[in-house]
């Protein structure tokens, strides 16, 4: 079970929002992040990590997007079942093959 989320989404889509629009006034850029966070009780890092990942979903940062991660975890997983299917089937044909030689 994941662990319950510090923040919740409003909030975090808030002051997603708010650090990318200052970022790009270059007079409020330098130290955005920091002074947003500070001003939202939010810690610095936790929002450059939204900010970024914000910034890479919308195609302005090069990256993984959500969406491609989430797809690509999904095909990881049916990847891995797939293989212990198959595993089972061969040990199930082995066992199969070694009772008709047996007989």
């Amino acid at each position: 079970m994941p662990a319950p989320k510090k923040y919740n989404d409003e909030l975090r889509e808030r002051a997603t929002r708010l650090a990318v629009e200052a970022r790009r006034d270059p007079a409020s850029a330098v130290g955005a992040i920091r002074r947003i966070a500070g001003q939202l009780g939010v810690h610095p890092e936790a929002l450059r990590t939204w900010v970024k990942k914000a910034e890479t979903d919308a195609g302005e940062r090069p990256g993984t997007t959500s969406s491609d991660a989430e797809r690509l975890a999904a095909l990881e997983r049916e990847v891995r079942e797939l293989r212990r299917a198959n595993q089972i089937l061969k040990s199930a044909a082995s066992f199969f093959a070694a009772e008709l030689c047996a007989t």
